[in-house]
């Protein structure tokens, strides 16, 4: 078979084709962001292989047909992959920026076809619309490549970069040329090696899109294993992974770490009086006091109902008791409001302090849950502090 520039873009849009079809059919039944970035990039591709037809089949249209349809349906698709890897990647959409770009080719390609027919300042035209297409593409995507877990994200950076690279060869090539092609359907060998070329980017953007989305999925799934559903913080899984990295910084440190058990006081005649739905709103202002107490450092969880930890690193007992007090303040200060009637509550606290030498962060726990038996047991809505 002749290797001409038809041929190739009748694979190129077959490869396309396919590539769309998959994206599409292989998340039909999501609906968050990616999903719908992903199928939004499907019908980027759909597109892109229209334009890719367009040019395969030149011989059946008119030469301002090949050029008008097959510019509109790349700089469609350019637009809409531009908003669509955003969406995936859950960033600001960009759609006017990726509008005017598209437009702005368009015009500047009808004008040097017709009005100033000029094939190589077409060509580098359209390379500075790829080109500013591409670095928003890149401007969402940088800083990928420094995350182990965002390797997806490196592929499709390079990929655009690698584009760019090609568009500038083929530019300096028409320049230089004593005899460049004057169309792409041209054949040439700079017209066939960049067909040939710039028709595996479809394909390595579809890969790092379907690896981004996988990495989408694994980092919810992580999140979802740690993540309380309820009040947005860490679960109990969450709280043993935390403990376990502060531990093994305040071994190398040589520092304590403050362990703070909180408990909403008579929070179930909360639920009984009021419902659970009341009850878990309680919950969330409850979960929003004690972290605007908090520091950067520290880390608070639900460990269960309306009980709470907080691992505080480097602190001494003075601190911590200063930590606890401002968390118990802020709750008794705050005003709940319950179906439209103002409640008021309060928590214990038990406190303690680990040592940097001890295996694991379960005794402490105990501990703080014996000091916290005894605020309840003095009476409530108090700190108390455990034995060493």
């Amino acid at each position: 078979m002749h290797l001409n520039v038809e041929t190739l873009a009748l694979v190129d849009g077959g490869q396309a084709l396919v590539l769309a079809l998959m994206l599409w059919f292989g998340t039909r039944n999501g609906s968050n962001h990616a999903v719908k970035g992903l199928r939004l990039r499907a019908v980027a591709l759909l597109v892109e292989a229209c334009g890719d037809f367009v040019l395969a089949f030149d011989d059946k249209l008119s030469a301002l047909a090949v050029l008008l349809f097959g510019n509109t349906f790349n700089l469609t698709a350019q637009a809409l992959t531009i908003v669509a890897l955003r969406m995936v990647l859950n960033r600001s959409l960009r759609w006017r920026e990726a509008l005017l770009l598209g437009v702005t080719g368009w015009l500047g390609v009808v004008y040097f076809s017709t009005a100033h027919p000029d094939y190589r300042v077409r060509v580098l035209w359209g390379s500075c619309i790829f080109v500013c297409n591409s670095l928003l593409n890149i401007s969402a995507l940088w800083g990928g490549c420094r995350k182990r877990d965002t390797r997806a994200q490196c592929l499709l950076l390079w990929t655009y970069i690698l584009a760019i690279a090609l568009l500038a060869w083929r530019n300096v090539s028409l320049w230089t040329l004593t005899a460049p092609p004057q169309s792409i359907g041209v054949p040439s060998a700079v017209n066939v090696i960049y067909v040939l070329l710039f028709g595996l980017q479809p394909l390595l953007a579809s890969v790092g899109f379907l690896l981004l989305y996988n990495e989408i999925l694994q980092r919810d799934l992580y999140d979802l294993a740690r993540i309380d559903p309820l009040t947005g913080v860490i679960n109990r899984l969450g709280l043993l992974e935390a403990s376990q990295s502060m531990l093994a910084r305040a071994r190398a440190k040589r520092e304590s770490i403050g362990v703070l058990l909180i408990d909403a006081d008579h929070f179930k005649s909360i639920n009984d009086r009021f419902g659970h739905d009341d009850g878990d709103r309680v919950l969330l202002e409850l979960v929003a006091n004690i972290r605007r107490m908090l520091r950067t450092s520290d880390r608070v969880g639900r460990v269960g109902g309306e009980e709470f930890l907080v691992l505080s690193p480097s602190v001494k007992e003075a601190d911590l008791l200063a930590l606890a007090e401002r968390i118990r303040s802020a709750v008794e200060r705050t005003s709940f409001s319950i179906s439209g009637q103002s409640y008021a509550l309060t928590v214990s606290i038990g406190a303690a302090i680990a040592d940097a030498g001890e295996p694991d962060m379960m005794a402490a726990r105990r501990r703080a849950d014996a000091a916290l038996y005894q605020a309840k047991r003095a009476g409530r809505n108090r700190v108390m502090l455990a034995a060493p």
